[in-house]
């Protein structure tokens, strides 16, 4: 089994036990080797409420690489402030099949520094 296959199968089986609602979201965490991207969700309406990534301006400009733990840091916390703006204050928590460390796990700290809860 690959590793792309692997991380597929996490997935799967995290996305069985976490679903976001309009009252609690999911945020969900995408990571490639040069960027990363938060995304938070109403699985019931299928609509992506909040998102932001290293490609947007406002990160690109603070940062020089996009593939690191400043920058996860960076995303997270524009990320919780957005969705605190939009009144949304608890997600869940979708890590994407990734390990809970490093950039995944630099974004979820800062989201929570800046007063998401999950």
């Amino acid at each position: 089994m690959s590793k792309k296959e692997s991380i597929n199968k996490v997935r799967k089986r995290i996305r069985s036990k976490i679903k976001g609602s309009s009252e609690c979201p999911r945020l969900a965490v995408f990571r490639s080797n040069s960027h990363i991207y938060a995304q938070i969700i109403d699985d019931v309406t299928g609509n992506t409420l909040v998102s932001c990534s290293t490609l947007d301006k406002e990160v690109k400009a603070i940062v020089s690489s996009t593939n690191s733990c400043e920058a996860s840091t960076i995303v997270g916390e524009i990320i919780a402030k957005r969705s605190i703006q939009n009144k949304i204050n608890s997600v869940n928590f979708d890590r994407g099949g990734r390990l809970y460390h490093g950039r995944v796990k630099a974004l979820a700290d800062a989201a929570r520094k800046e007063g998401l809860n999950f």
